[in-house]
């Protein structure tokens, strides 16, 4: 009988930096593959993988990265006193844009914006400015996911060159990529994955890769497309939002990421620390488990038990509020006890092997009932 995979500990976050870049140092992998909730950590843990690169190579970095920073390298101007010329104003002091005028990345940049969104872009070069048009219209304001679409695009041809050997990003030995795809439907979020696994595969003898997500529909269309490339895969973790961190490898464990959500939810139900998101979570796992057997509503799940009707209007009820996970609000007793017996339904229902995430004993202060499943 083979035991279940291992969980690594970190006590701090630079202890984990180090082991990612052994991973991709240390053998044949080319890529790690890291799946996180968000809270977890993982655009600080880019950062610290960057910084990582700059002290070994004494101030010279060796990191292209993607994340929330880099997002921040444009700034809207919205043009207050006309309401007319709006554009994005690039940071032109980030070694990010190094070779943006002189490697002539329009073409790239449009060959990927034209498979996802419709407006067109001019850079202005002298300014370090770009504007939008779209049909008739100049210098229009794009949507927040039209904008996000567009940098990853800029960060895709960049790339490109990065593979082309261009001298400007010659210093580029690893890449880092953290949640590429916010506010995008899932269509896109599809299509974005596909194209990034397949730039990285072209690039696979020029860098080593992390990449870090959320979201588990882009992230597993990531790690099918890289199936055949040497890798590792890994639940990133980190208890009770502490300075610990845990990884456990899933290369053998098919939707890992979707169980290991659902101990998650279990354990907190367990012990008792129950917050108003949770309800979020529960529906989004009931939700991809209808997707699974093919029915039509999340509701099919708990189908046949006692007061199905209650659990499925409380959950489409109480999964839809403004719920904060980094301003989490405590259920009230009644509805944690409410929240269990839906849960209990489910798993009397569905009979998952829940893997034990922390590797340690939830508490047994308040019992999850045991719901009797009508025939």
């Amino acid at each position: 009988m083979s035991g279940k995979p291992k969980i690594q500990k970190f006590t701090n976050i630079g202890k984990l930096v180090t082991r990612l870049r052994d991973d991709l140092t240390g053998g044949n992998q080319g890529f790690v593959l890291l799946y996180a909730y968000n809270g977890t950590g993982k655009t600080r843990l880019s950062m610290e993988f960057k910084d990582a690169g700059k002290r070994k190579n004494k101030g010279n970095p060796d990191t292209l990265y993607f994340n929330a920073f880099t997002e921040d390298l444009f700034s809207w101007d919205n043009d207050l006193d006309n309401d007319s010329a709006r554009y994005l104003r690039l940071n032109a002091a980030s070694k990010f844009f190094n070779g943006l005028k002189d490697l002539a990345l329009e073409e790239s940049i449009g060959g990927y914006l034209s498979r996802y969104t419709d407006f067109i872009f001019d850079i202005d070069y002298d300014k370090w400015t770009i504007s939008f048009r779209k049909d008739e219209a100049s210098y229009i304001k794009v949507s927040r996911g039209e904008e996000n679409i567009f940098i990853w695009c800029l960060f895709m041809a960049i790339c490109e060159r990065v593979i082309d050997g261009a001298e400007s990003y010659a210093w580029v030995e690893y890449l880092y990529i953290d949640d590429p795809i916010s506010s995008l439907d899932d269509n896109n979020a599809i299509a974005v994955a596909s194209d990034l696994a397949k730039l990285l595969r072209r690039g696979k003898d020029r860098w080593k890769v992390v990449l870090s997500s959320h979201h588990a529909l882009f992230f597993n269309v990531v790690c099918n497309e890289l199936k055949k490339e040497p890798h590792k895969k890994y639940f990133l973790h980190r208890p009770e939002c502490g300075t610990t961190y845990t990884l456990r490898a899933t290369d053998d464990t098919p939707f890992f990421h979707h169980v290991a959500t659902l101990a998650e939810i279990h354990k907190a139900a367990e012990g008792g620390k129950l917050y108003t998101y949770h309800f979020n979570m529960l529906r989004s796992i009931m939700e991809k488990t209808a997707t699974f057997f093919g029915y039509d509503d999340f509701s099919a799940c708990i189908h046949g038990v006692e007061d199905e009707v209650l659990y499925s209007r409380a959950l489409n009820l109480l999964s839809h509020g403004k719920y904060a996970i980094y301003q989490p609000m405590e259920m009230v007793n009644d509805t944690k006890q409410l929240f269990r017996q839906i849960l209990s339904a489910f798993l009397n229902r569905y009979r998952f092997a829940l893997p034990d995430i922390l590797e340690q004993p939830a508490t047994t202060s308040a019992p999850i009932p045991t719901l009797e499943l009508k025939p």
